[in-house]
């Protein structure tokens, strides 16, 4: 649906040039919600306004539904363009427009007969759940309910592709997620194709299929959801997962292993799916001789999949220990040591 080879972007001025970004390579299948997350300057803003050419590449290809948009006349551009809705940070509505006006711009803007207009405008505001705001105005809406007018403009075309650039942002958490419903109904249901960039990773958590982590301009790792959540390879993705995960022992805790049983072994154990409603711990205890001490762990969801850890401490002889640690790798649940200091 959408393909980045080598895609280059670079800023000139008199006295230097920014590459932001380097040698993207990356593809967005059709269906898919597609997330990009990096820090501020990272260049995923860039990335995603070159999938319509709001920022014009400088070397590589961009490709939509198979079409090299840097081969393509500005004419069949603004084809390509006409498929693609975009939807704001800040919202960025006409303040002088009615709701009604601001969903149905697009649409005005290609010559489309009234009674269309009026028909797709009234189908769009009963989907975003703002049927009784059609005549208010921007000033007079929530933060909610002005992304929502932008997602409904964006959607005015019937387009196949959705960008969503920092879409939840400016956004309360409660009103957020009730945002990302939102774009999940519309990927199910009009089978629309969503990029979507942000610097939360809640948002990838709640709202994704696969997931990029940008920095410096370029991919340094990227996979399912469920992968990257469950094993970030990178430094980066690993800070990212940690901020949703919260998966550190606190440092109160270190301090008290540390302080009454400095040699004590701790270990980090990951649930996946059913292992997560298991008495994994309860059995050990039973079957070897040793002590478990549970000092940390939460359990979330990962598209629909329950995934947690638990931080333990087991303590006992050295063999029943090593027994307890292979006992627990076969039973299909990953596990590794890892020390006082550490997460």
């Amino acid at each position: 649906m959408i393909t980045f080879e080598g895609l280059e972007k670079e800023y000139r001025t008199k006295d230097k040039t920014f590459k932001a970004l380097n040698g993207i390579n990356l593809t967005i299948e059709k269906g898919e919600i597609f997330g990009v997350i990096g820090f501020s300057g990272a260049g995923k803003s860039t990335l995603i306004r070159c999938v319509n050419f709001l920022e014009k590449p400088t070397g590589g290809r961009v490709l939509v539904d198979g079409q090299d948009l840097l081969t393509l006349t500005p004419a069949n551009i603004r084809k390509v363009k006409r498929n693609i809705g975009m939807v704001f940070q800040h919202f960025n509505l006409l303040q002088s427009k009615t709701v009604f006006a601001n969903i149905a711009m697009p649409l005005v803007l290609e010559g489309a007969p009234k009674k269309q207009i009026k028909q797709r405008v009234e189908e769009l505001l009963k989907f975003v759940g703002l049927s009784d705001k059609a005549g208010a105005y921007p000033e007079q809406l929530s933060g909610g309910q002005k992304q929502r007018v932008g997602i409904a403009r964006a959607l005015a075309t019937q387009p196949s592709i959705l960008l969503c650039d920092e879409a939840t942002s400016a956004l309360d958490p409660q009103t957020t997620g009730s945002i990302l419903k939102l774009l999940k109904k519309i990927n199910a249901e009009y089978k629309i194709t969503i990029l979507m960039i942000t610097h939360e990773m809640s948002v990838i958590r709640d709202v994704c299929d696969k997931v990029a982590v940008i920095e410096g301009g370029e991919i340094i790792e990227s996979g399912t959801v469920f992968d990257i959540f469950s094993n970030p390879q990178t430094k980066t993705a690993q800070n990212f997962v940690h901020s949703v995960l919260n998966d550190s022992i606190p440092e109160s805790v270190r301090n008290l292993v540390q302080e009454h049983n400095p040699n004590g072994k701790l270990f980090k154990i990951n649930f996946v799916g059913a292992s997560s409603g298991q008495p994994l711990l309860s059995k050990i205890a039973k079957k070897f001789d040793v002590d478990i001490n549970v000092l940390f762990g939460n359990i979330t969801e990962l598209q629909g999949v329950p995934f947690g850890h638990l931080i333990v401490e087991l303590r006992g002889q050295e063999n029943e220990i090593k027994r307890a640690y292979l006992h627990i790798q076969q039973e299909n649940v990953s596990i590794r040591e890892v020390i006082a200091d550490a997460s």
